[in-house]
C-alpha cells in the first residue's frame, strides 16, 4: 500500500496544538478521562507569617468546594454543576467547563493547618495558612572556615 505524503498535514497539526494553548492559557488544564479537566488558578504570596493562597473559582458555590489542608500543602477539589435548560427550538453551543477537578499545591513552607482562614468571595477564595513557630524562626547559620 503506497501513502502519499501531505507535509501540509504536520503544519496543520501544530497549528491546532498551538491555538489550542493559546485557547487554554488563563486556566491550566490535565488530562483527565475523555477530554480536559480544568483546575483553577492560583496565586501564592509568601510573607514572614504566613503563606496566602489566592484561586480563582468562578461560578461555584461555597458548598461545592472541599478543601483540607495539611502541614505542607493544601487540597482543593469540587464541582461546577451544569445548568440544564431545555429548549424546544434552536442550539446551545457553550463553552463552560462542568464538571469535577481536583487540585494539590505543595507548600515550600510547614503551617499550622489548624488556624488556616479561609474567604469566598466573587468566584475567588482567598486562604490564609500561618506558617509554624519552627519556620518563622528559621535561621541556618553559616560557618566559614579560614584556609591557610
Amino acid at each position: 500500500m503506497l501513502v502519499r505524503y501531505n507535509p501540509w498535514e504536520e503544519l496543520n497539526a501544530l497549528e491546532r496544538h498551538i491555538n489550542g494553548l493559546f485557547g487554554d492559557s488563563r486556566v491550566p488544564s490535565t488530562v483527565f478521562e475523555k477530554g480536559l479537566m480544568k483546575v483553577p488558578a492560583a496565586e501564592i504570596q509568601e510573607t514572614e507569617d504566613a503563606i496566602h493562597l489566592k484561586l480563582e473559582l468562578p461560578g461555584m458555590s461555597a458548598k461545592d468546594l472541599d478543601i483540607q489542608v495539611t502541614a505542607d500543602a493544601v487540597h482543593i477539589s469540587g464541582e461546577r454543576k451544569s445548568e440544564n435548560k431545555t429548549e424546544n427550538d434552536g442550539t446551545t453551543k457553550s463553552e463552560f467547563y462542568y464538571g469535577k477537578f481536583q487540585r494539590v499545591i505543595p507548600l515550600k513552607a510547614r503551617i499550622q493547618n489548624t488556624n488556616v482562614t479561609a474567604e469566598y468571595k466573587d468566584g475567588i477564595l482567598n486562604l490564609t495558612l500561618p506558617k509554624t513557630e519552627q519556620e518563622k524562626n528559621k535561621v541556618v547559620k553559616v560557618n566559614l572556615e579560614a584556609t591557610a
